[in-house]
């Protein structure tokens, strides 16, 4: 890509497009705002390529039926997505649909520069998967089997409570083997930990 980096924005409320954008402009970014799933899929094939990032609660279409329409007409630019409830199922399915990250309105500046970062990262290294996976693979062989055990049911959408029932544990030791396995892979969110689990092959279905 060019010096040009250009960010769309597809979210229903205003007051989120504009905080977002102004964020982004101030950073250097060109930013390109829709208030509904259809009216970016209108417009995006012919849109400049770039990061897109997209709300997971609209009223016409929701984030993962535009996910979904953009791989049908195979346009291929990175998304970050945005939702005001951190629910761990639609995350899962989200960054199994190729979702660069998952943000949490309000939405720090830090985290969603880092997050779109990122994107272009991905935009700019066609060959960065390869590393990414054994990077990923060398973190996950730090983990205990137990550690690895939770990780692939959290990569699959488990919750903790189905977890622990799998497992034969209590929930309480399921949050303990959550936040130690946390911690060896170097990460402070969830949306960061199931990132190093897919890109380790981890949460394919049995």
């Amino acid at each position: 890509m060019g010096d040009k980096r250009v960010v769309h924005i597809v979210d229903d409320e205003e007051t989120i497009r504009k905080a977002v954008g102004f964020t982004l402009r101030t950073a250097g970014f060109v930013v390109e705002t829709y208030a509904s799933g259809p009216e970016f899929l209108q417009n995006a094939g012919g849109a400049e390529n770039g990061c897109v990032i997209l709300d997971m609660h609209m009223p016409d279409m929701d984030g993962l039926e535009v996910q979904a329409a953009l791989t049908q007409k195979n346009i291929d630019m990175p998304v970050v997505v945005l939702t005001g409830n951190g629910d761990v199922a639609l995350a899962v399915q989200a960054m199994k649909a190729g979702a660069v990250d998952f943000l949490a309105k309000p939405i720090e500046r830090a985290i969603l520069l880092d997050a779109v970062a990122r994107a272009f990262a991905r935009i700019d290294r066609a060959e960065s998967r390869a590393a990414e996976e054994a990077e990923a693979r060398k973190l996950i062989d730090l983990l205990t089997p137990r550690e690895r055990d939770v990780l692939e049911r959290l990569a699959q959408g488990h919750p903790n409570k189905t977890i622990a029932y799998d497992l034969g544990i209590s929930s309480r030791t399921v949050e303990v083997h959550r936040a130690s396995l946390m911690s060896k892979l170097g990460v402070h969110t969830f949306s960061q930990t199931l990132r190093i689990a897919f890109a380790a092959g981890m949460g394919k279905a049995p």
